[in-house]
């Protein structure tokens, strides 16, 4: 909507109500909002709002879902040696499971391999693993999309970031992906 208001008249009108205290400065910035506000077609009052309940309002009103909107869940590995991420929100180590980098015909691949993905499953450990980290993420996600969170990035980690944090990520891609969720992965050191 193109709004044909002179912002100079209302920023001189501003200017003049400094120094004047709060209320001369709200009535202020009340008189050079009318014309913006005559022309308005929603006006919410926020004054009994926190950021989160204005959030949620905000994302119910205009996002087109009723439940606000969808959460966005990146599931990245990496390697502990070259440093954690710094942008993940969760972060788990999966450097207690067997390491496949220790068998000779293994080492050169990765997580993505069948090879690999073989070696992995045929351990008891990185099955459960796998669903108990599901089980919390299934937790977690709901209440934080509730929360107002757009978006989640869950770090898995392990030791150079190749084997098994690929193949737990892709799991738990798959996993969010089954539950609905609009997940991807990413493998930030699976070529180092």
């Amino acid at each position: 909507m193109f709004c044909n208001v002179d912002f100079r008249k209302r920023d001189a009108r501003i200017r003049r109500t400094r120094g004047k205290g709060l209320l001369s400065a709200i009535r202020g910035e009340r008189k050079a909002l009318a014309d913006i506000r005559k022309l308005a077609d929603l006006i919410i009052d926020t004054s009994e709002h926190t950021v989160h309940t204005l959030r949620h309002l905000l994302v119910q009103k205009f996002s087109g879902f009723d439940d606000g909107v969808p959460i966005k869940v990146e599931v990245q590995s990496f390697g502990h040696k070259y440093g954690n991420p710094r942008t993940v929100d969760l972060m788990f180590d999966v450097r207690h499971l067997p390491n496949p980098y220790f068998q000779k015909e293994l080492k050169h691949l990765t997580g993505e391999d069948a090879e690999i993905i073989r070696y992995l499953d045929k351990q008891p450990e990185v099955a459960e693993t796998i669903a108990k980290f599901t089980d919390l993420l299934l937790y977690l996600l709901p209440r934080y999309q509730r929360e107002g969170k757009s978006y989640v990035t869950i770090g898995i980690g392990c030791t150079g970031g190749r084997h098994r944090s690929v193949m737990v990520a892709n799991s738990l891609h798959k996993a969010l992906k089954d539950a609905g969720f609009d997940a991807t992965s990413s493998h930030r050191d699976i070529q180092k």
